[in-house]
């Protein structure tokens, strides 16, 4: 089957227009749930999605190793495989590895001059430069500073690249405002364009839009993860 026809299947194309189109490049967007619900999964699985589209991505992570990242996204990959259809796989599959890159940093040590000496790194060594830049587990918005979320908007501008990161929601003691965004997260609300929230259902993950760029009509949309998949499905 064709890349396109794939593409168009895809779940994430219903994603995609809930939230005006994509976040779009130079934006920032944030993925917010409780530890282990599923943030990790779902950017994965939106990252999958732009690889599909032959489109780079990197991968950067303050939690994981890179051989976890790794094969979280071969056993997503398999699964998106399973629900499309998809024909060649293998093939796909190596060519996907080679559009994206996994940097692991230390949480502690993670700073926007390392990331941005390592993306310099590999334009000169490998011609790469992101289309798409996920953070898993950093900025930690409660200790960040305007600054650095300034600077992480400038380098996702020059990259024009779209960059995902994530926050996580505690049970108790977190002030959270009005849309349950919690406050260390919305006194970035100018710099964020699209917030998006994972809520834990039954049998399902519930996927809620809760900022979409400028637009104050957010989308309802019917989406959901699979907790056993980490594939986004229509409710």
């Amino acid at each position: 089957m064709p890349d396109k026809s794939l593409i168009e299947r895809s779940p994430v194309r219903i994603f995609d227009r809930a939230i005006g189109g994509g976040l779009g490049a130079g934006n920032l967007g944030v993925v917010l749930a409780r530890n282990g619900v599923g943030k990790t999964g779902f950017l994965i699985g939106l990252a999958l999605d732009r690889l599909l589209q032959r489109r780079k991505v990197l991968y950067i992570s303050t939690k994981e190793s890179v051989e976890h990242i790794t094969a979280f996204f071969d056993q997503i990959f398999h699964a998106m495989a399973e629900a499309l259809d998809m024909q060649e796989r293998p093939q796909r599959l190596l060519r996907m590895e080679r559009n994206r890159h996994i940097l692991v940093y230390n949480r502690d040590d993670f700073s926007l001059e390392k990331l941005e000496e390592s993306v310099g790194f590999l334009k000169d060594a490998a011609g790469f430069v992101p289309d798409m830049v996920v953070m898993d587990g950093t900025p930690r918005f409660e200790k960040t500073e305007q600054w650095e979320i300034d600077g992480l908007r400038k380098l996702a501008a020059e990259w024009k690249a779209e960059v995902w990161t994530t926050a996580s929601l505690h049970r108790q003691d977190q002030d959270l405002d009005e849309r349950s965004v919690p406050e260390g997260v919305a006194r970035f609300d100018n710099d964020l364009d699209v917030i998006i929230h994972l809520c834990p259902e039954s049998d399902h993950i519930r996927v809620r839009v809760t900022k979409e760029h400028a637009n104050e009509d957010i989308a309802k949309v019917q989406l959901g993860l699979d907790p056993k998949t980490m594939l986004l499905r229509w409710r």
